[in-house]
Parts: C-alpha cells; structure tokens; sequence
C-alpha cells in the first residue's frame, strides 16, 4: 500500500522543531511536512471565501477564530497532498504529538483495516468515544464511534475520503474535527482506533498554536452552549446511522 505521513507543522513555531524532526524519524511511513498555514496571513477576502455560518445542521454556536479556520485549511493541505500524489493513504499528525508504545499496535491495526473511502482517527484521550467494535487485537480495538471524537491529532485517511472531504469543505462553518463529525455532509463512516497510541502534548511545547484566550463572558456562553451542541450532534448522529 503506498501510504506516507504528513506533519502539519507552522513555520514559524520554531519550538516544535525538534518534536517534528523527533517525528520524521519514528513514523512508521516516510513522512514530509505540511507548512500549516498561518492565521496572520488569512485575509478578510481569504476568510470569506472558505468560511460561511450555519451552512450544515445542527447549526455550529460559535464563530471560528482565525486560528481555527487555519487550522482547517491547513488540513485541507494534508488532504490535497494525498489526492495530488495519488496515495491509497496519508497518516496525517499534528506536531504537538508524541508516540507511544502502544502506537505500533494501533497504526497496524488500522492500516490492516484501512478500506477504500476508510478514515480511521487516532484516540488520544481516555474513555470520550463508544461505539460497536469491529476489530479486537489484546488490547487495540477499532470502533464505530458514535459520535467520532474531537481533535485531530492523528488520522489515517484514504484517498477516497481525502476526495469527499475536499468536496464537502470548499467552505465550512465549523472546526475540522467537529466537521468530521457531519456523516450526513462528508459522506464518510470513520473509524477509532483505542488506545490510538498518540499522546497531546502542546502543554510541554509551548502551548497550543489554535486555541486564543476569551473573555469571561463568552466562557459563560461557551459552557451552556457546549453541551447543548453535543447533544444535538449525538442525535444527528444517531439519526445517520
């Protein structure tokens, strides 16, 4: 299977360089990286071209940041990368990741399990997805999860998918991984691979590159809509099945 990584990585995040360089030599595929696309360069016609509220339903609560919809273009970079170079498939991280030991279990397992239109998202948190189990191996398992979880850390994604979610976000009203959660709009099932053998650590690398400070205010409007949302996705959710 031709299959390589990609590591979104912005440029000028020059702290991460040795976790990215650390990356490049323990991935299991020949990886390259994918210069993120910078927030501070998106402008005001850029932004309008791509981003467009309350397209899909249930309607998203908040407005993107820019640090957001860079964060979404820069996947949508991973994901032309693996149409313009014809791979059956692209492991596509965040460079704010670390492997674990379990990792190696968890991408065999997925690659094994990789279909055409397959996209398989790497858990890197304990216990936030649940769904009906295809694939046991000891201790790795894949899911269907219901809803797929949120962070996009790592997935391995296959050229089909890479074409449906290309379609499907020419413009987007949400983060990307809160849009991968749209079965009804990319037309994708993804997969869970758990324990994902991935693990965050932007805490240890100077912080995350998307997330902005807000103010008290929209902390409060944040914390009673949230849960709202999420439960109109998880109803979508199970209405698509």
């Amino acid at each position: 299977m031709n299959v390589k990584a990609f590591i979104i990585h912005l440029a000028r995040a020059t702290e991460r360089n040795p976790q990215v360089e650390k990356l490049i030599r323990e991935l299991p595929e020949k990886a390259s990286i994918i210069d993120a696309v910078d927030s501070c360069d998106l402008t005001t016609q850029m932004i309008a071209q791509v981003y467009k509220r309350k397209l899909h339903t249930p309607f998203y609560p908040f407005g993107l940041s820019r640090n957001e919809i860079a964060c979404f273009l820069s996947h949508r970079k991973a994901w032309q990368a693996i149409v313009d170079q014809k791979l059956d498939a692209g492991f596509i991280v965040e460079d704010d990741i670390e492997l674990t030991d379990c990792f190696m279990s968890a991408f065999r397992a997925a690659l094994n399990h990789l279909e055409p239109g397959g996209f398989i998202r790497f858990a890197f948190r304990e216990g936030r997805e649940q769904g009906r189990e295809v694939f046991r191996n000891g201790q790795v398992r894949l899911i269907i999860p219901n809803p797929i979880g949120l962070g996009m850390v790592a997935q391995l994604v296959s050229y089909d998918a890479a074409v449906k979610l290309l379609e499907a976000t020419r413009q987007f009203d949400r983060p990307v991984d809160t849009t991968v959660q749209l079965r009804w709009v990319t037309g994708l099932q993804p997969l869970t691979v758990i324990p994902g053998g991935v693990r965050e650590i932007s805490s240890k690398l100077g912080g995350t590159t998307v997330q902005i400070k807000k103010t008290l205010a929209d902390k409060l409007v944040r914390e009673i809509m949230r849960p709202i949302y999420r439960m109109r996705i998880r109803n979508f959710s199970a209405k698509a099945k």
